[in-house]
């Protein structure tokens, strides 16, 4: 099954999205630049909306723009995931993974950055920041019912299982 993943560069010098190889599932994409910084900061070297290299303090979270806008065919979304490496080696990850673009959207792509890591990381203008998979959508029929069917599990819930 195959789809179109239309990008629009929305700057001139914006990155288009990349595949390292033909088959991987996700495209990367990357940072243009920094738009809100959470907590807020007051600092005055920390200059948001600037195409400028941000250091990123432990649990911080940034808002940052690709500098691209996309859309897919209906019955498409196209989720934004963290890359491992970011992950495993500078402890940087998508804070709503996996966030979602739905097939109506045509806004900047955006991805929500977090230091879970206990040093610094300094996130630079250009590089690769997270990746993009096309997944199809299943549509619900949302049905209010009086009661849900009975099963051995029933409401057990977070740790009902054991582990």
């Amino acid at each position: 099954m195959t789809t179109k993943l239309k990008v629009k560069k929305l700057f001139e010098d914006a990155k288009l999205p990349t595949r390292e190889h033909a088959t991987d599932s996700g495209a990367d994409v990357y940072v243009y630049q920094f738009e809100k910084l959470f907590p807020l900061q007051e600092d005055e070297n920390v200059k948001i909306g600037q195409k400028e290299d941000l250091v990123l303090k432990p649990m911080e979270r940034v808002l940052i723009h690709t500098g691209i806008s996309v859309t897919v065919g209906q019955g498409y979304e196209v989720q934004v995931r963290p890359r491992s490496g970011n992950a495993l080696k500078r402890g940087l990850s998508v804070l709503n993974t996996p966030g979602t673009i739905d097939e109506s959207y045509r806004g900047i792509v955006g991805v929500i950055i977090i230091n879970l890591s206990s040093q610094k990381q300094t996130i630079k203008v250009g590089e690769k920041i997270a990746q993009l998979v096309v997944c199809p959508v299943s549509y619900a029929e949302i049905v209010e019912v009086d009661d849900l069917d009975k099963t051995e599990r029933n409401e057990k819930g977070f740790g009902s299982t054991g582990n």
